[in-house]
């Protein structure tokens, strides 16, 4: 089926107010989805001194430069409010209303605005107000106990289980369910509330359904999938690599063993006291070839083993590759939009949007003058923002905006 290559959000208007972390990601997905999102950066940068060009996050996405310190600031950001689809803000809880940017502002501009609202923990409890990072949320959810070897400290899964899992997937659901909900006969704007500590512990739910149910002990390393079992961890080979093994069903496992070959000298691994025997023989026996041997041993099989690759090598892995996994877009190797639609494919549209370069695109497609308007010191009075064809900011009409724009 041919695609049309825009999206299945095209159409759809985002307002991102600039952040870090899952804020950006969030409206990063939606952009490679195809909305139209816009990112109000503010002056001098998030702080993080991260160059915008190889910031992968603002990908697809336009940028207008806004001070919200300022006196017409908050009236900008409500503008672009007025004429979204979705606003999505990181703010600690009532820093956007003390900017006059908040729910209750933008919503009596546009009552069917769906706003995002991205916060490690939430906008009420006790921690609300308090400063904190993906390993403190997934610290408190009990997930970040779960990962690591017994009788050793937690493994931090780098940001990617908070910020990312447990936060902008979360905020992308409950923007899209809302964004539903406000665009049915009837339906109306309303607030999401996306919490990194909430959305880390729904993804713990079927390990609590096992805790429940007696088939999983609250500790590290002593449960089927972390680790505690021989036949689902991972194994360094010869040449100091890993592989991965997930054998957890009897007919994979056979096949493991098979090929690794100690399928007649393998301790039974229904034998519980027999693991650490099952263990030291699978190792002993990975120790014996190189990981590309072993990725060639296993390569096509049930076995469920597959080499631990490193960030710059997996675009190179065959599967990968070959679905286009990775891209190269503007220099850059990056993940590619994901998932996949058959009628409206993703698309790397745009390379990462630098602060303010957009704004009079912006201001002209969304119909907002205000963006490029300069004001008298003295009187405050807007002069008017002449367009490069001759027109004026205020005379501006929308145009859609364009993939190489």
């Amino acid at each position: 089926m041919a695609g049309t290559g825009n999206g299945p959000m095209s159409g759809v208007r985002v307002v991102e107010l600039a952040g870090i972390g899952p804020g950006p990601f969030a409206a990063m997905l939606l952009a490679d989805l195809g909305a139209d999102v816009v990112r109000v950066d503010r002056p001098g940068g998030s702080g993080l001194g991260v160059d915008p060009a190889y910031d992968l996050t603002n990908r697809n996405k336009r940028s207008v430069l806004v001070d919200l310190k300022s006196a017409e600031g908050p009236g900008q950001v409500l503008d672009l409010a007025e004429r979204a689809d979705v606003l999505i803000e990181g703010y600690r809880p009532g820093v956007a209303e003390r900017l006059g940017i908040g729910p209750d502002a933008c919503l009596e501009r546009n009552p069917r605005l769906v706003y995002g609202r991205m916060t490690g923990w939430g906008q009420q409890g006790p921690l609300a107000a308090t400063a904190g990072h993906d390993i403190g949320y997934i610290a408190v959810t009990g997930a970040l106990g779960m990962i690591g070897p017994p009788g050793g400290p937690p493994a931090v899964p780098a940001n990617l289980l908070g910020d990312y899992a447990g936060g902008s997937l979360y905020l992308v659901v409950g923007v899209l369910a809302a964004l539903r909900h406000a665009q049915a006969e009837g339906g109306r704007g309303q607030v999401v509330d996306a919490a990194v500590v909430d959305g880390t512990a729904h993804l713990t739910a079927m390990i609590h359904a096992m805790l429940a149910a007696g088939g999983w002990q609250d500790r590290r390393g002593a449960n089927l999938l972390d680790g505690a079992a021989p036949f689902y961890g991972t194994y360094e080979t010869a040449d100091g690599g890993h592989m991965a093994v997930g054998a957890l069903e009897q007919r994979f496992y056979d096949e493991f063993v098979r090929l690794l070959g100690i399928e007649d000298e393998a301790p039974a691994r229904d034998d519980l006291a027999a693991w650490e025997d099952l263990r030291a023989a699978i190792a002993a026996r990975f120790k014996t070839r190189t990981r590309a041997q072993w990725t060639a041993v296993f390569e096509a099989s049930d076995a469920c083993v597959a080499p631990v690759l490193s960030l710059r090598e997996a675009p190179g892995h065959p599967h990968l590759a070959a679905r286009g996994t990775f891209a190269d877009h503007g220099g850059i190797t990056q993940p590619a939009p994901a998932p996949r639609f058959s009628a409206t494919p993703g698309t790397i549209r745009r390379p990462p949007a630098q602060p303010g370069a957009d704004t009079v695109d912006v201001a002209r497609d969304w119909e907002v003058p205000a963006l490029t308007d300069r004001r008298d010191p003295a009187s405050g009075a807007g002069r008017g923002t002449a367009w490069p064809d001759g027109t004026r900011a205020a005379d501006a009409r929308p145009r859609p905006p364009g993939p190489d724009r």
